[in-house]
Formats: structure tokens, C-alpha cells, sequence
């Protein structure tokens, strides 16, 4: 039986199409997902994502515990509430997990994870923190829901929906969060638009989400969000890397930080020993045809595989990620082998999207 969020019920109530996803009964759509698409490009939509999970670490060695845990450095984060994204990784330098990090003091961070990993990460941390004998607690803190509002007009609306929360985040510079009351706002998203994620009590979930909808927020589902993320050139968990994949071939090398020598974190050895073997890039198909996960990719260098695809609502063509070989380039001329037939695409740096502008 699939798990349910706090705003549950309210979806069911709008006729949102209910789809299991990672253990979780969540909206796919409430109608045409590529209305809410374009609503989130254009104007402001908003996502349920309370099937994630916050975990809040506080005790006197959580900042050094951090900086061995996961590829970038927690000691670049010295302003209350800047947020930095990283991935967790295994000895052998596969994803564990891809998560963001929230700091709050030297002792006090929140670590926000995916949630068909959530389980194995609160596992993985908990292991780690015995193994090096750590002081701290690790609360995990399914008390709290999560809305995504995402949009040009995101932040304006959010306001509106929410008295008094304009004064405490207009400021908010992007990767950075405030406190207002119950609410935790923070400046961050996956859409590759501007808006704000809040971090709320259970208690007061539906009541916000009719408040944003109310104030013109369109809700959106998950399968929004996953073409939203594949134009902003923004990986998934589970399909462009999983512990069987390195960040440095998954395009996340920018989230490993090896400037301090001296620190060490799991998984350093192995991506310093090993390098990178392929590198990820995006593709435009330029056959008719649709870009899908795990299609076979024919270049010059040889054979690589698409992660992610879709089709582009804001291009109006299909797109994909792919783990191409090592000397690819933008530009380049490849095959996708679709359903047996080889179609024609061409290489290019993602992201494809950003604020609604098309970058291809």
C-alpha cells in the first residue's frame, strides 16, 4: 500500500491522477500536464513534494561529521540558512544519494533527501555516525510537509498567500532559506525557474496549498515536474545516477570539492583513482520520435546511453540526458537507436531551459 502525504485527500478532491511513485500515492496530473508545465514557465505552479525527507543534525560534531559524509564541503556554508547541494556516496564513489544541505549554525544543519531513498539514507547516515563515533542526533522529521512553488510570478503569489512572509524573504539570495514563523523558505527549486520551497507542519499543509491556489498558483504534478527538470538540464535519482554511477560521468563533478587536501570524505579515493569515464551531455533529437531512458546512443567516440527523455513542451522537441564517451562535444552529430531504427540527434551543453527561455 503506497504511503500517503499530508495533502492527500486534497488531491484526490481536485481529480489529480494518483500514480505510485517511490512508495508514495502522488498526483501525476490534475488535468493537462502540459498546461501545468507551461503554468510553471509563464506564471507560478506548485508541486507536492512531502513525500522528501528533512532530517535535522545538531550536536557539537555535526559540521565535521558532514564534511566526511557527502563530496562537497559543508565548510563553504557560514550564513544562517545558505543551502548547498551535494551528492552521498558510497566507498567506491557510486551515488548513494543526491540531497540538499541547509545550514543553520556550526551545530545545527538540515538535510533535506530523496524519498525512495530516504530509508537507506537514514540508515547509511545513522551506520556512519556510529562508525565515527559522532556527537549529534539525527531527527528525522516526518511532522513536517513540503510545497514547491515555482515560477516567474512564484514569489509574488507566495507572498500574497502568505501575509507578513514578503519582509522576512524578499531578500532571500537563490540556495538560501529564512525562517517565518512555522514556515521554512527557502529560494530553491527543480524546475529551472526562480520561486521558493516551504517546509511546513503537517498540520498546516492543506490550508496553505488552498491559500496558494486561492492566490493563482496552478497545482502541478509529478509529471510537470519531470519535464520541467529534464529543460532545466537537472538530474534524477535512479535515472541519471545511482550507486552504480559516479557523479564525476553523471555531470555532477561540480558538486565534488576537492579543494581542501586535508579533508577527506567517502568515496574521495575512489574518484581521484579512477577519473571520469564518460561525461553527460544533452541531446536534441531531430528525427520524429520521442528520447527515453536507457536508448542506446551511437557517436564517433562510440556508444553511450541516454538517462532521461522526453518531449520538450517549451521546444516543442524531444530531449534527453545521455552518458556519452569522452571526447564528444556540443554540436556533434550522433543515433539513438528508438525502437529499433536509428534516428538522427544532435549533442548540446544542458541545460535546454532556464527562466523560461530556451537556451538551445
Amino acid at each position: 500500500m503506497p504511503q500517503q502525504t499530508p495533502l492527500h485527500a486534497t488531491h484526490v478532491a481536485a481529480g489529480a491522477r494518483m500514480v505510485d511513485f517511490a512508495g508514495w500515492d502522488m498526483p501525476v496530473n490534475y488535468g493537462s500536464q502540459i498546461e501545468e508545465h507551461h503554468a510553471v514557465r509563464r506564471d507560478a505552479g506548485m508541486f507536492d513534494v512531502s513525500h522528501m525527507l528533512a532530517l535535522d543534525l545538531e550536536g557539537a560534531d555535526a559540521r565535521a561529521f558532514l564534511r566526511g559524509l557527502i563530496a562537497n564541503d559543508v565548510a563553504k556554508l557560514v550564513e544562517p540558512g545558505k543551502a548547498l547541494y551535494s551528492c552521498m556516496l558510497t566507498p567506491q564513489g557510486g551515488v548513494i544519494d543526491d540531497l540538499i544541505v541547509y545550514f543553520l549554525s556550526d551545530t545545527r544543519y538540515r538535510i533535506v533527501v530523496n524519498a525512495g531513498t530516504a530509508d537507506k539514507d537514514v540508515a547509511w547516515i545513522q551506520e556512519q555516525m556510529r562508525a565515527t563515533g559522532t556527537q549529534a542526533n539525527l531527527a528525522v522529521r516526518r511532522d513536517l510537509a513540503m510545497i514547491a512553488i515555482q515560477g516567474p510570478n512564484a514569489q509574488a503569489k507566495t507572498w500574497a498567500a502568505i501575509p507578513g512572509s514578503e519582509a522576512a524573504s524578499a531578500a532571500l539570495k537563490p540556495f538560501q532559506a529564512t525562517l517565518f514563523g512555522d514556515y521554512f523558505i527557502a529560494r530553491t527549486g527543480y524546475t529551472g525557474e526562480d520561486g521558493f520551497e516551504l517546509t511546513l507542519p503537517v498540520g498546516q499543509a492543506a490550508a496553505t496549498w488552498a491559500a496558494l491556489a486561492a492566490a493563482g498558483v496552478a497545482p502541478c504534478g509529478l509529471g510537470a515536474r519531470d519535464t520541467l527538470r529534464l529543460e532545466a538540464g537537472m538530474a534524477l535519482y535512479g535515472n541519471d545516477m545511482d550507486e552504480s554511477v559516479s557523479p564525476l560521468d553523471a555531470g555532477l563533478a561540480w558538486t565534488v570539492d576537492f579543494k581542501d587536501e586535508s579533508r577527506d570524505f567517502i568515496g574521495k579515493a575512489t574518484l581521484q583513482a579512477q577519473g571520469a569515464h564518460q561525461q553527460t551531455l544533452g541531446l536534441i533529437l531531430e528525427d520524429k520520435g520521442v528520447l527515453r531512458s536507457h536508448q542506446k546512443v551511437f557517436t564517433a567516440k562510440g556508444e553511450g546511453e541516454t538517462t532521461s527523455g522526453t518531449f520538450s513542451p517549451t521546444l516543442e522537441k524531444s530531449i534527453a540526458l545521455a552518458r556519452l564517451p569522452l571526447g564528444v562535444a556540443p554540436g556533434d552529430a550522433v543515433e539513438v537507436d528508438i525502437r529499433g531504427k536509428r534516428l538522427k540527434a544532435r549533442v548540446v551543453k544542458a541545460p535546454f531551459v532556464r527562466k523560461g527561455q530556451a537556451l538551445i
